[in-house]
């Protein structure tokens, strides 16, 4: 097979591109070394920017999004068994979405689909040919067979721990890290949720009440990174949800069948830079987000619309200063965006080494924050619009 762009990769970030540079007429083939019934139901965040918004509403893709998703214009911070309430569109001018993340692929896909475009299942990509010359080759094995995928880019939207980053040469690319040690033990639930998205810190750790629709709840709960769902029963669960949330008579955060649970490992990481030759990286495979700032989604779509638009740029005039200054253009951005969301894991959660002092000081910011109009429209300003990049 030929193509002009390769994509690795049917997350938000491989498909969110391929629609984007069909918009410019450029032609691409995504391969996904998983099912798409495993794609489709891979839960992940549904916190979306106004960016990511505009995004899929300009790509004419937008309107279950709009018909289903829900907009939320509040986001509650607690402590002390207070409620700092940041009004987002009074802040800001601007809302988020909820709308999950396997729902935004869902729509990705079923529209990629339904137009013919190349989108390969259960391709598993073995190497990467040359990403340093004007003709790579893509590698990769379906349904038994090995074939290959000739392009003039190839852009890795594998995740962390995918082939692409791997195929670029070993003191090349600097990775940053910081991992925490501790986890979110998500649930799914059959109620109704609070009205805002609402975290809070609590003397016995973070928790965080969010939405998935009028009728399903998305709840989190501060664990140690070695915990495991399994070990947590429903009651468990439930007390521990009440007393963090401060709902002292257990009439707030509503009970329900929980039929899901999972457990998110928090880390950071960026690697630099997000390009090799002709081997671009974008999304989770060159920078993780702590979910506390609901970013992970959105900094993939920002990735997505700065490498569209270098592309297209260079397949309708053959100029490269948009891809060879894609690395720089998204730099400050990623960087941004990973010290929110690091501020914001920091501000809320519980950490084992604070001495008494550091947790007086983190009560202290919150109760700066919730004195400060400024500080209120700093934090809202991230949480909204963070990720926009101009086109």
């Amino acid at each position: 097979m030929k193509t002009q762009v390769a994509i690795i990769g049917a997350g938000p970030a491989g498909l969110f591109l391929a629609h984007l540079l069909k918009r410019h007429g450029i032609e691409s083939v995504v391969l996904e070394s998983r099912s798409r019934a495993y794609v489709e139901a891979r839960v992940r965040a549904g916190v979306l920017e106004a960016g990511t918004i505009d995004t899929l509403n300009n790509l004419g893709l937008g309107e279950r999004m709009m018909r289903e998703g829900l907009v939320d214009n509040g986001l509650d911070m607690r402590f002390r068994g207070r409620t700092i309430h940041l009004d987002l569109p009074g802040l800001t001018g601007r809302s988020v979405k909820i709308y999950g993340q396997q729902e935004v692929v869902k729509d990705l896909i079923g529209a990629r689909v339904a137009e013919g475009d190349p989108l390969i299942f259960e391709a598993e990509v073995v190497r990467i040919e040359g990403p340093d010359t004007a003709s790579p080759r893509v590698h990769y094995t379906h349904e038994g067979v090995d074939k290959t995928l000739d392009c003039t880019f190839v852009v890795g939207c594998d995740g962390f721990h995918g082939i692409a980053r791997a195929a670029v040469p070993e003191g090349v690319i600097t990775t940053y890290t910081r991992n925490y040690d501790f986890a979110w033990l998500g649930i799914l639930v059959k109620a109704p949720p609070i009205p805002d998205m609402t975290y809070t810190n609590h003397d016995r750790g973070f928790a965080l009440c969010s939405r998935r629709s009028m009728s399903i709840s998305r709840l989190y709960l501060q664990v140690p990174a070695t915990d495991r769902p399994e070990n947590w029963s429903d009651a468990q669960i439930w007390d521990e949800l009440h007393t963090r949330m401060f709902d002292t008579d257990r009439t707030e955060v509503q009970e329900g069948e929980i039929f899901q649970r999972d457990m998110a490992q928090l880390r950071a990481f960026i690697a630099s830079p997000m390009q090799y030759g002709n081997l671009f990286l974008a999304g989770d495979a060159v920078h993780i987000v702590p979910p506390t700032g609901a970013k992970g989604m959105n900094m993939a779509v920002a990735d997505a619309r700065v490498l569209a638009r270098g592309m297209a740029a260079y397949f309708s005039g053959g100029s490269r200063a948009g891809l060879d200054r894609y690395s720089e253009e998204c730099g400050l951005r990623v960087w941004k965006t990973i010290r929110y969301s690091s501020y914001m894991t920091g501000l809320l959660h519980r950490f084992e080494e604070h001495s008494p002092f550091d947790r007086g000081m983190q009560l202290t910011e919150l109760e700066f924050i919730s004195q400060s109009e400024a500080a209120q429209r700093t934090i809202a300003e991230q949480y909204v619009k963070l990720s926009n990049v101009a086109d």
